[in-house]
């Protein structure tokens, strides 16, 4: 009666989880440490700004008329964004989604068969798996090398490509390590894609968010063949619920065409984009700059908070994230199950965070956002230092 994906999207919930369920069941209080949702821990688009931007956008969506690409308005804004940054792609190399997972799944449709492979950085993101599997596409995982900081293996990158290989998807800022991609490891890997002829997925959702560092080096300038752009609204403006996201093309001139032409049908099969929100995209654009600068370094200042108090243990180690919302910490005894430590958390402090398998990490670590409200955070993670030295003494 059902597919193959079904039964495997019917696996059993993990133990962590189960755990965290049976203990909500009995009134117990969960703080969650690994939500990235920001609007949970009080960061909120300004609410007199939004109101307007749906007003407009209602407004001028109440005659419906798709375009597959998306309203020409909001790709333009987009694009208006982009040319602050310094890059340049033009309104109609971009296609409007209703957020990364879905502009994820356009890509691997664009540019893999099934069975076919696509390279994705490790440590990875759970959601990839899904999203692959739905696309019958195979992930195969280049390493990233915990050294000073995290860095992409580009030379075990390049032996993993096979005939089979489609493309390589970059992740900077990479969740959940905070890795941001310098300039040199950009700069070599747009050369192996040249050199393969494969197309690169940036995704560049975390892309505001940089704590050493201005600007973010991305593949756009690189010799790449073909780079799929993703970002969007959810982390960039706080508006996880906007579900306004998107892909822009940049490239070879006849591999963006292809490219364009291939997702604009893909779009119109489903229309899926809410038109009051792709018209209220451009004032969203423009009255968040204000509060992007302040969002950005609220987030700073947490990410700070969360370095201190992990300091205070010897048990544990990481390399501070230079991106993004998250931090992998390395727990440092050889022999630690970081299974029976997350459920540990839970159990005694009520803290949630995620073992580092969740991520394919080794050895042993935990992860969780640094996004939480400054005081609680603190606090949180000085219960789980003295949770650490207490084992460690």
């Amino acid at each position: 009666m059902f597919s193959d994906i079904a039964s495997l999207f019917q696996s059993p919930t993990n133990p962590l989880y189960r755990e965290r369920d049976a203990l909500l069941a009995e009134g117990k209080e969960i703080i969650d440490l690994v939500s990235g949702n920001v609007n949970r821990h009080g960061l909120l688009y300004p609410q007199t700004a939004l109101e307007r931007a749906l007003r407009e956008g209602a407004d001028r969506a109440k005659v419906y008329r798709p375009d597959p690409l998306g309203q020409s308005a909001a790709r333009q804004a987009i694009s208006d964004y982009y040319q602050e940054e310094g890059i340049s792609i033009p309104a109609d190399r971009i296609l409007i989604t209703p957020g990364t997972s879905l502009s994820y799944w356009y890509a691997f449709k664009l540019l893999a068969d099934p069975d076919d492979e696509i390279l994705s950085p490790r440590p990875t993101y759970p959601l990839f798996d899904s999203i692959a599997a739905l696309s019958g596409v195979r992930l195969v995982h280049y390493r990233l090398r915990a050294l000073d900081r995290w860095v992409i293996d580009l030379d075990h990158l390049e032996s993993l490509i096979t005939g089979r290989t489609k493309a390589i998807i970059l992740i900077s800022p990479h969740n959940p390590t905070g890795a941001v991609a310098a300039e040199k490891e950009i700069e070599r890997l747009g050369e192996i894609a040249a050199r393969h002829h494969l197309p690169i997925i940036s995704d560049e959702v975390f892309s505001p968010f940089l704590f050493l560092r201005e600007r973010l080096p991305r593949p756009v300038s690189t010799a790449a063949p073909l780079v799929l752009t993703l970002n969007g609204f959810s982390k960039m403006l706080a508006l996880p619920g906007m579900k306004i996201g998107w892909i822009a093309l940049s490239g070879e001139a006849a591999s963006v065409e292809k490219a364009r032409g291939a997702l604009e049908t893909i779009s119109d099969t489903f229309l899926p984009v809410n038109e009051p929100a792709q018209f209220a995209a451009p004032i969203l654009l423009q009255e968040g700059k204000a509060f992007l600068n302040e969002y950005r370094a609220e987030i700073g200042r947490r990410r700070e908070t969360a370095l201190r108090a992990l300091s205070g243990s010897a048990s544990l180690s990481f390399i501070p994230p230079e991106g993004g919302f998250y931090l992998t910490v390395r727990i440092n005894d050889p022999e630690a199950d970081e299974e029976k430590i997350a459920l540990d958390l839970l159990r005694r402090f009520g803290l949630l965070v995620h073992p580092g398998y969740f991520f394919d990490l080794e050895p042993a670590h935990f992860t969780f956002s640094f996004v939480s409200e400054p005081a609680a955070l603190e606090q949180s993670l000085k219960k789980i230092v003295a949770y650490f030295n207490g084992h460690s003494g």
